[in-house]
């Protein structure tokens, strides 16, 4: 069987403290905070600990425990009936600013979605924004 993944960009981390978070990750663990947004009573904190992905992502609007790992697919829509013939189910459907995507829980309860890239610019658009 091969993988649908062609790469892991994000780890979405649930945080009670999502400015504190960020400061902790930036000042004293060396990363590079990228944005730092506050829309619709909810903030998200981009911050790059190595040039190159997974970069973290600390919000205050995904609930549980357990970070969701984002990894992006080429195709959504093939990559989802993929899955589903591997026995995956679906958690949720949603959009993230990047794109399309998916949720799922493994039978461990580990938290993985996937994405297709079908708005490369806006990395762009939100670097260096600092809301908090």
């Amino acid at each position: 069987m091969s993988t649908p993944f062609e790469s892991l960009d994000f780890l979405y981390v649930p945080s009670r403290d999502v400015a504190g978070d960020a400061a902790h990750f930036t000042e004293v663990l060396g990363g590079t905070l990228v944005f730092a947004i506050e829309e619709w009573r909810t903030r998200v904190a981009m911050v790059e600990m190595t040039a190159r992905p997974p970069h973290l992502l600390f919000t205050d609007h995904v609930d549980g425990e357990r970070p969701i790992l984002i990894y992006r697919v080429a195709d959504l829509q093939t990559t989802l009936e993929q899955l589903a013939a591997d026995g995956w189910e679906r958690e949720s459907v949603f959009e993230i600013p990047q794109g399309p995507c998916c949720s799922f829980r493994t039978p461990g309860g580990h938290r993985v979605a996937v994405y297709e890239l079908a708005r490369p610019q806006v990395a762009e658009h939100f670097k260096g924004r600092i809301d908090f």
